[in-house]
């Protein structure tokens, strides 16, 4: 792991600070209860529908009556946030304004489907750091990347290669794979794709400044995850794009598993654009309409590289029907058809709670919930220093919670998928990513410290009963 002892240690103080005020352990389930009375965002999770264990595929059948009745420990928010229960308010209100107005709901408050996609720039712009203009709604996430890839991935002469990080998700890998092949370029040549070195699990950044010193010449775009999906790993995004910028290569962010987790100051670092999906911790819903951000200072850019829709004119042109498409500047040029009213809908729903929230209140109990999750783990699995005859649990995301956002990503000495479906059977939500990781994020609107502590539990539960049967392996 990357490591930075002191602010590792200033989350254990607290915990420990706080409990021993209440002459607690910081083990104790008691513990867990008292951080959740004191937590500032209790109120937010009956804001969200939660999964009960009756109600999930995977539980067993031996779980008595009452305990099939209680709320699941949902910890995958980095894959689908839960739904927020305003949603259905959402999108009744625009199946029932269908069904009185018709054709007349494309300009009829409340949201307007021929404009909706003005809609929550506001609350989008303060959760990325971005002023309103400069971000919107349209499209999946790789429509979205593939769109601004056209755009700002102009290779010319030695500059045609474009940075990623190894194993990035796929949407992105296969994203860049194509623009490549598409501008006529041999991927094997043209696509970075930096690794962490041998025997560590994440990439350093002076690994990656390295890379842009030594290659930035011939660097097109710089496109790495805020968030890696699969470490939980959280890069330096001001770092990294001021110094891609200083040898000349566009950056963009793929910011799927950073929005609505981290802190991210798009305006602020010059970020050139970027992209999201918003059904994991904006939780949006599955497969929902995605987010889009240009700088500003590409307001005035050519538009001969974008590929252009009805929904590309600018709106007072939009109507008008004209030969030829009057471009809107900026992110809105990128737009090519009307946004779904009932996606956006969903969105506000969201977007809602996160205003009522505040991000900063978000993240403050972001890195108090992570950090008792990893002090709870390091502390039961004996994950530094594990020896061959008792099972253990090692976290692979930075220990550093300013390399990190909610997850923390694990891999075991026993089987993964033997303890991921003994989870399941017990009502613990969570996933597994080939080829051997367990992601485990407690979202900070609607998962408590009382969530952590029993997840912990039920996993010291699932070890002892896998480790009488099962012979060990480091995962």
């Amino acid at each position: 792991m990357n490591c930075d002892k002191p602010r590792e240690n200033l989350v254990a103080a607290e915990l420990k600070r706080r409990a021993g005020a209440q002459n607690l352990d910081v083990f104790d389930e008691d513990f867990a209860a008292l951080l959740d009375d004191e937590d500032e965002l209790r109120s937010f999770r009956e804001k969200f529908a939660y999964p009960r264990k009756e109600t999930l595929p995977e539980i067993g059948q031996n779980l008595p009556a009452e305990e099939l009745a209680e709320e699941c420990i949902y910890l995958c928010g980095n894959s689908l946030g839960l739904k927020p229960k305003s949603a259905d308010a959402h999108m009744q209100a625009q199946l029932q304004k269908w069904a009185d107005m018709g054709v007349y709901m494309h300009f009829e408050e409340p949201l307007p489907a021929a404009t909706c996609d003005r809609y929550g720039r506001e609350a989008l712009g303060r959760i990325v750091g971005a002023e309103p203009s400069s971000v919107t709604l349209m499209n999946g996430l790789t429509v979205n990347l593939h769109l601004l890839l056209c755009s700002f991935y102009q290779p010319a002469g030695d500059r045609y290669k474009i940075l990623i990080e190894g194993g990035a998700f796929p949407s992105d890998r296969y994203a860049m794979l194509s623009q490549i092949e598409l501008r006529g370029y041999d991927p094997e040549e043209a696509l970075i794709q930096i690794q962490p070195r041998a025997g560590e699990d994440l990439i350093r950044i002076e690994d990656i400044m390295e890379i842009l010193k030594e290659e930035g010449p011939s660097i097109a775009v710089v496109c790495l995850s805020g968030v890696q999906y699969y470490t939980g790993q959280k890069f330096d995004m001001e770092r990294i794009t001021w110094a891609a910028h200083a040898e000349g290569c566009v950056v963009g962010w793929d910011l799927a598993h950073a929005v609505g987790n981290v802190e991210i100051r798009l305006d602020e670092w010059g970020v050139d654009f970027a992209c999201w999906c918003t059904y994991k911790y904006l939780n949006s819903g599955p497969g929902c309409i995605a987010g889009a951000y240009v700088n500003k200072k590409h307001a005035g850019r050519s538009s001969k590289s974008q590929l252009r829709g009805w929904w590309s004119n600018k709106e007072d042109t939009r109507f008008l029907m004209q030969e030829h498409c009057d471009v809107a500047p900026g992110v809105d040029g990128f737009r090519l058809c009307n946004p779904p009213p009932f996606l956006v809908a969903l969105v506000i729903a969201s977007l809602e709670i996160f205003d009522e929230a505040g991000m900063e209140k978000i993240i403050r109990k972001q890195r108090l919930l992570t950090g008792y999750l990893e002090h709870l783990l390091l502390t039961y699995f004996n994950t530094e220093s594990s020896s061959n005859s008792k099972p253990f649990a090692r976290i692979i995301t930075p220990d550093d919670p300013a390399q990190r956002g909610c997850q923390l990503s694990l891999s075991f000495s026993l089987p993964i998928g033997r303890v991921h479906a003994e989870l399941g059977k017990r009502g613990i939500v969570c996933d597994v990513r080939q080829p051997n990781v367990m992601r485990i994020a407690p979202a900070p609107l609607y998962n408590s410290y009382s969530d952590v502590h029993k997840f912990v539990t039920s996993l010291k539960d699932v070890f002892d009963k896998l480790a009488a049967e099962t012979p060990l392996r480091e995962g």
